[in-house]
């Protein structure tokens, strides 16, 4: 199977650094600090590229279990919210909202919510993520 990687350079203390992040494929390339994670300043940060991770994984998987069922999928449009919280005396992710619509011809939403539960509980990176709260508000489009 495949193995993905992407890297990262810190350079500086804590709060007066800065760093760069990288994916592998070279499709992405980007400056994180303090205040892009933890305050509102411009850069990324490690939990919105989580956010991404899951939210496309999530969305390929509703695809996938749709397909599989029998319905194709014109689009499936997931946000991934991720909470990075202080806790004790360090921070946690402590939950990621999925918010996903789709316009899926032919399902009716009780077979629609079926398929997007089984894509939250088995998307690859819903189970690396395991250890944090995952919760989903699906609905079908039009």
């Amino acid at each position: 199977m495949a193995v993905r990687t992407s890297e990262a350079e810190w350079i500086g203390g804590l709060t007066d650094g800065k760093g760069t992040m990288k994916l592998g494929s070279g499709a992405y390339q980007g400056a994180y600090s303090f205040s892009s994670r933890f305050e509102q300043g411009i850069g990324t940060n490690p939990e919105e590229l989580i956010g991404a991770a899951h939210a496309g994984c999530f969305s390929m998987a509703l695809a996938l279990f749709l397909g599989q069922a029998g319905y194709k999928p014109r689009r499936v449009h997931t946000v991934a919210n991720v909470h990075l919280d202080k806790v004790g005396e360090g921070f946690k992710i402590t939950r990621i909202d999925l918010n996903t619509e789709a316009e899926v011809p032919g399902i009716d939403n009780k077979t629609f919510l079926q398929h997007a539960e089984n894509a939250k509980k088995n998307c690859p990176v819903s189970q690396a993520l395991a250890g944090v709260e995952i919760r989903m508000n699906a609905k079908l489009a039009g």
